[in-house]
């Protein structure tokens, strides 16, 4: 071991449609990071709730929390890990935090109406567009304070990433960044 630190993990958090899997990816793939969905991590019964067009509430949300935070926490091969998870409500980015303490956020943001018409045009993913409403009323945007930055996801994937990277280094560098 050289003493040197392992980059701080990552959530790209937002609600559903924001394009968090397609932004996690590349942004794994940017840093030679591992790349984790945390929707693969939803129990068969949370699965089956959303599908149903039920929004989920805490008690489902906390087990599957703690899940995300163990990957964030965990140990692995690559230098990082980029994890895409809604993370809606400072708590549960919190919570997140509570198992892995360095973690920073990349909140992907857009007008409703792109998420909407993402939410509609996205086929063979158990989110039903319908739940996109409880997901935007659900949602606490990245506080002072909090580590991360959010970024416009109107925008093609590569500027995206570009802001998130950038984002992150103000992260990095003890300055904050809330807003696009």
């Amino acid at each position: 071991m050289t003493g040197e630190r392992q980059p701080a993990p990552i959530v790209v958090m937002g609600v559903a449609a924001a394009g968090k899997s397609t932004v996690g990816r590349a942004l794994a793939a940017r840093l030679g990071a591992a790349f984790i969905d945390a929707d693969d991590l939803h129990s068969e019964a949370n699965r089956a709730k959303m599908q149903s067009g039920t929004p989920l509430d805490d008690d489902d949300r906390w087990p599957w929390l703690d899940t995300v935070g163990a990957v964030l926490a965990g140990p692995r091969d690559a230098a990082s890990v980029v994890v895409a998870c809604s993370a809606l409500r400072q708590r549960y980015r919190d919570r997140l935090r509570t198992h892995a303490p360095a973690t920073r956020f990349v909140h992907l943001d857009a007008a409703p109406r792109v998420l909407g018409d993402r939410a509609r045009a996205r086929t063979g993913h158990f989110m039903p567009p319908e739940l996109l409403a409880s997901q935007l009323a659900t949602l606490e945007p990245l506080a002072p304070g909090e580590p991360g930055c959010r970024v416009d996801v109107d925008a093609p994937i590569d500027e995206v990433v570009a802001m998130a990277l950038a984002g992150l280094a103000e992260t990095d560098s003890g300055v904050e960044r809330v807003g696009g």
